[in-house]
């Protein structure tokens, strides 16, 4: 069965149709934030770190067809993983330093915290900024005018859960705008 490891947005199961998710977890890894060639902001990727690791989803694709999956995460690389799924990632040296300091979307952020909130509840929303390098990183308040096309809406709930990580883990206000 072909199937995917999802750290980021695609925890969200409101943000695809991918059947049979799971709860999983993955030792040998954490995220960071990244910049792409593909994107005008940063993106969660996976790191090797032998001392961490994260959770996310586990999900089918249908098929083994991963033409939809592959383009959804251009930018990244797919490997496979000891554990079964594959998961996306962009290895060292295969990403462009940023020409300036891009901000990350405060609409993807939101999204990928309602699905950590949705899957892992408060303690696993904790592990998630907790096992994420690159905080330090500008955020752009796009809420009002989501750039992120997968945006979703947020209870007021889950809006102060992602603010309330947010000045934990970069003591800077949110800016406007």
């Amino acid at each position: 069965m072909h199937r995917f490891f999802g750290y980021g947005s695609l925890v969200n199961r409101r943000t695809h149709l991918y059947p049979g998710g799971r709860r999983t977890t993955v030792r040998g890894w954490r995220r960071a934030w990244r910049h792409t060639a593909f994107h005008h902001a940063p993106f969660l990727t996976a790191v090797p770190d032998p001392e961490s690791e994260i959770d996310g989803l586990s999900a089918e694709v249908p098929g083994g067809d991963w033409k939809a999956l592959d383009a959804r995460e251009t930018g990244y690389l797919r490997q496979a993983l000891p554990e079964g799924p594959s998961i996306y990632h962009i290895p060292d040296g295969l990403h462009p330093e940023p020409e300036a300091e891009l901000p990350i979307l405060l609409s993807y952020l939101d999204v990928v915290v309602q699905g950590y909130l949705t899957e892992f509840g408060e303690a696993g929303v904790a592990r998630f900024f907790e096992t994420t390098d690159g905080w330090e990183a500008p955020i752009r308040n796009d809420r009002a005018t989501p750039v992120y096309p997968r945006a979703q809406t947020l209870t007021e709930r889950e809006t102060a859960l992602v603010d309330d990580w947010l000045s934990r883990v970069r003591p800077v206000e949110l800016p406007h705008g």
